[in-house]
């Protein structure tokens, strides 16, 4: 399984649902980057991804987005072969 990160703040309802999400389908290695605690992780994320709302999750090297675009993955079928 590729490893998985995850950008994130420590209220973020969605960031939840996305790691609950994640953890059902059978990631154990999330690495998450608390945005909130460290500024300059923000920056990183911002240039990184262009986006500026959390989660931001990548899967290896593939961005897949937030807690939206990972749920119409899953639901279209496309999650489980990332996670492979």
């Amino acid at each position: 399984m590729p490893p998985v990160t995850m950008y994130s703040t420590q209220v973020c309802p969605y960031c939840v649902m996305a790691e609950k999400l994640l953890q059902k389908k059978g990631v154990n290695n999330l690495e998450k980057i608390l945005i909130d605690r460290d500024p300059a992780q923000r920056e990183a994320m911002m240039t990184r991804t262009g986006r500026r709302t959390v989660p931001q999750i990548y899967i290896g090297d593939t961005h897949v987005g937030g807690y939206d675009d990972l749920v119409a993955l899953d639901r279209a079928g496309k999650l489980d072969p990332l996670l492979v």
